[in-house]
């Protein structure tokens, strides 16, 4: 069955029984009124046993009578609220759409969805319209009861007004003109600003205080380097959260963005490794290892329709077909499309669900070894006295080490013509990847201990990008190869001169993004001595000098 979506911007109004509705025209949007109807609604309202969708900002309801029967959700957006239809299904009256769970699934997962609330409403409902005749708005005048369906919940009737705007004036400037003019309107006749969000928030009442709640994250001493850690690691979960529903819609960079809080959040796993332990903490890494990797192939895909789409376009010579050029871009386009396909797949399954689990359970109850915990209070960033900022910080000097390691082998070799490119880009990669790490491990280092890690941070990232843009070109090349040997096997003639064409522009990207890289890595080697030189001055203070220097190259 389809479901449709729709941008929702309206506004509530509180009123009492004897409030009278005022003349509509009077909001000066408004021409004329086309008449009023009486609908008689029902709505039962889901959730999970703890209420994580109500605790969202979600709801998603069952409603029956008026012109929009069927299944609802609601999720919040800019300005307003994406709102999902579904038409409503038979057999089960509660077994929600599969449709309406997915965008949702990674705040619900597989628990199961309940009644948490009824609401009957008889509502009279206006639509306006402008000077041209185009409908504006719908006024809505509600006589609500409500059922809390949680235990202590109980019965409880109000009134109130909504303002919704039409598609043609929602997410304008001219709609939100429209309801502030409305609400000056029905202020005058008496109306104030709705106390409750929704009718279900306004349903459950002070029910929803005995609900029980997810588990949240657990609450070191302020200060103390474990509560640095769960910082760090919070901060990107509620990332990969977010961005769940939008690779889902399959937004324009919501695959990129994903894929890089899993990757930071796996990082901070590795390098909080040691101030953590235990089977299921590893097991979470390699739960994020694999979910990275699935995205990997999506944003890889993505990456390389775009380049060989400005690629194609910038082709001057005049010697390649623009429907060869098509071709190939549709091409990719199309092992993008597959991609995308196996990352929604995966996200709806029960290994991925199970990696939401862990990750909430390890914020809940951090599993900190006992012997590295600190106690609370002010220490400086790297006293030695601090056995937890101790360890992440040594985490950070290998890091650190991996690369300046890497660095000198891919250097050694990179002239040298009697090894194989592809060993040698191979290098560059790795370079890459350890750049990565450590910059990943200095923002949770950072976060953990309170040393200034910024300047390490950055540099790192100036130089995933330099390395990053040449590891595009090589990807790029390798997809180009690719899809010739496919073209020369199917046999069906296709011209694969435009892929060598594009294969040698590759080459020379690869070698332009590559010049600027010796810069930035004397920039992070600068960047980490000045690390290194705070953290050595901490020691200090604290009587121990030890420590290593980086070094220049």
């Amino acid at each position: 069955m389809p479901t449709s979506e729709f941008f929702e911007v309206e506004a509530k109004f509180a009123v009492t029984d004897g409030t009278e509705v005022p003349d509509l025209t009077g909001i000066p949007t408004v021409s004329a009124v086309t008449g009023t109807t009486v609908h008689e609604l029902s709505a039962v309202y889901y959730d999970t046993g703890d209420l994580r969708l109500t605790r969202s900002r979600i709801t998603l309801r069952r409603r029956t009578g008026g012109t929009d029967a069927g299944w609802h959700a609601k999720l919040p957006g800019d300005g307003g609220r994406r709102e999902l239809h579904h038409e409503l299904t038979d057999g089960d009256v509660n077994a929600v759409p599969r449709a309406l769970i997915d965008p949702v699934r990674a705040i619900v997962r597989d628990l199961p969805l309940i009644p948490i609330a009824r609401v009957d409403n008889e509502r009279h409902g206006s639509v306006l319209v402008d000077s041209s005749g185009t409908v504006c708005a719908e006024f809505c005048d509600d006589h609500v009861t409500a059922w809390s369906l949680l235990p202590g919940g109980e019965r409880t009737t109000w009134r109130e007004w909504e303002i919704e705007l039409s598609g043609d004036y929602a997410g304008t400037d001219a709609g939100v003109t429209l309801i502030e003019s409305a609400a000056e309107l029905f202020g005058t006749a008496g109306a104030g600003p709705s106390e409750s969000p929704s009718k279900l928030v306004a349903a459950l009442g002070d029910s929803i205080d005995d609900a029980p709640h997810p588990p949240g994250v657990a609450e070191p001493a302020p200060g103390s380097t474990e509560a640095g850690v769960l910082s760090a690691l919070e901060y990107n979960y509620r990332r990969l959260l977010d961005h769940d529903p939008r690779v889902r819609r399959d937004e324009w960079d919501s695959v990129h963005q994903m894929r890089v809080a899993t990757r930071e959040l796996r990082s901070h796993l590795e390098t909080f490794d040691g101030v953590m332990d235990g089977d299921s903490y590893r097991d979470t890494a390699r739960g994020l290892r694999e979910l990275a990797a699935v995205l990997g192939t999506a944003r890889d895909a993505e990456v390389v329709a775009e380049r060989f789409r400005e690629l194609t376009a910038g082709e001057q010579s005049g010697i390649v077909s623009p429907a060869s050029a098509a071709a190939l871009v549709d091409s990719v386009r199309a092992d993008y499309r597959d991609a995308h396909a196996r990352v929604v797949e995966y996200l709806n399954s029960p290994g991925y669900l199970r990696l939401l689990a862990e990750l909430e359970e390890l914020l809940a109850d951090p599993p900190f070894r006992r012997d590295t915990v600190t106690d609370a209070g002010e220490k400086d960033p790297g006293e030695t006295g601090d056995t937890t900022a101790e360890v992440l910080l040594d985490r950070l000097g290998h890091a650190y080490r991996k690369l300046l390691t890497r660095h000198d082998h891919a250097m050694a070799v990179w002239e040298d013509r009697s090894v194989p490119l592809r060993e040698r880009e191979e290098n560059i990669h790795r370079i890459r990847k350890a750049a990565k790490k450590l910059r990943y491990s200095a923002e949770a280092v950072g976060a953990a201990t309170g040393l200034k890690t910024k300047h390490l941070y950055k540099a790192c990232g100036r130089m995933q990008s330099v390395l990053g843009d040449f590891q595009d070109a090589v990807t790029s090349r390798d997809i180009l190869l690719a899809k010739a040997e496919q073209a020369r096997a199917a046999g069906d003639g296709t011209d694969t001169f435009l892929h060598g064409l594009l294969y040698q522009r590759e080459l020379n990207n690869g070698d332009d993004a590559l010049a600027g890289y010796r810069k930035t890595m004397d920039a992070v080697v600068d960047a980490y001595s000045e690390l290194d030189n705070q953290r050595r001055k901490n020691r200090r203070k604290a009587g121990d000098t030890s420590g290593k220097k980086g070094r220049k190259h």
